[in-house]
């Protein structure tokens, strides 16, 4: 590593962990870490999870969703509704309310946009007791641990655009919702194209977006798990490997080469395939991917065991700091 990028490290780094006293607490090859807290992250996760499965429709989504706006604005964002509808696996109409946030610069090119989905699986089709496949999941992990990221990463956002001295980067959150509403495995009917993540769909499609307004985004979707491992996911690697490369290098430079393994998954359709061929935003899917296991995911994923006893701090913290440190490094 050269002199140059070791200040310019130092420097992004000390500016990120301001809110933490300037801690300079390092990574392996002498990065300073971002002022990231992985317990704060975890207990926005566990808020998340008391409120019941986030089912677009019910009470628990609708009530979350509230929680989720006005912590938002809050930590200093200027937060918007995209509501709409989309059409399901079964052709009907369901309800659509994303949550978008702006934090940062108030630029409107070459923004970054951080994103996850904060609603929950209706049904635990993976459970082996069919008759436990209908019950609706809590989403700590598949849903809420990304989205307990980025509210600690838009706090910390918040507090430092306090200082007017400060050049911050302009930060979209979104927060994206009927991710999770996808064809499930039950269903006996006729099969549809795109049931899956359609808040990013819609988002996509209706939100005027230029080229120019976002340099790149991240989607974080389970990124919780005390096991977790972040390979490099196909989708992202086509559509936008610079940057699935320079997250990777800096987690390695953080030393979470392990956690972040420079190994490629196969193609997963989350939320950023849809920011990346509809929208035309490169963008990298952050996704705990199992290849060992028989669906490619974890033996907890969309199943009633998706709960906060699959949910580590230690991991939000890693996932965080990496977040925040790439964001920085814009």
């Amino acid at each position: 590593m050269t002199m140059r990028r070791i200040y310019v490290h130092l420097l992004i780094g000390c500016t990120l962990a301001l809110l933490a006293g300037c801690n300079r607490s390092v990574g392996s090859t002498g990065m300073v870490r971002p002022a990231f807290s992985g317990d704060s992250a975890y207990s926005y996760v566990a808020r998340q999870v008391s409120f019941g499965p986030r089912v677009p429709g019910t009470e628990s989504h609708e009530a979350c969703a509230q929680w989720l706006v006005s912590s938002l604005e809050r930590m200093g964002a200027s937060v918007e509704w995209q509501r709409g509808t989309m059409t399901d696996y079964q052709g009907q109409e369901v309800p659509v309310k994303n949550i978008i946030a702006h934090l940062g610069s108030r630029s409107m090119n070459n923004r970054i946009l951080l994103a996850a989905h904060y609603d929950t699986r209706p049904w635990s089709d993976e459970e082996v007791d069919y008759e436990q496949r209908f019950v609706p999941i809590d989403g700590a992990n598949d849903g809420a641990s990304g989205v307990g990221v980025l509210l600690e990463v838009a706090r910390r956002l918040g507090q430092l655009q306090q200082d007017t001295t400060m050049a911050l980067p302009g930060v979209d959150i979104v927060l994206f919702d009927v991710e999770d509403m996808g064809t499930p495995d039950f269903y006996t009917g006729a099969q549809k194209a795109n049931t899956w993540c359609l808040g990013s769909q819609f988002w996509a499609s209706l939100r005027p977006i230029r080229p120019e307004r976002y340099s790149f985004g991240i989607v974080l979707d389970m990124v919780g798990a005390p096991d977790a491992v972040f390979p490099m996911e196909a989708y992202s690697m086509q559509y936008a490997d610079g940057y699935v490369q320079k997250i990777w290098r800096t987690a390695a430079e953080l030393g979470y080469g392990s956690l972040f393994a420079r190994k490629k998954a196969y193609p997963v359709v989350d939320d950023h395939y849809y920011v990346n061929t509809m929208a035309g935003i490169p963008c990298v899917d952050v996704i705990h991917y199992n290849a060992r296991s028989d669906q490619g995911f974890p033996f907890w994923w969309h199943t009633r065991e998706d709960g906060m006893q699959h949910v580590s701090a230690t991991t939000l913290q890693a996932v965080g700091e990496v977040v925040l440190a790439v964001v920085g490094g814009k």
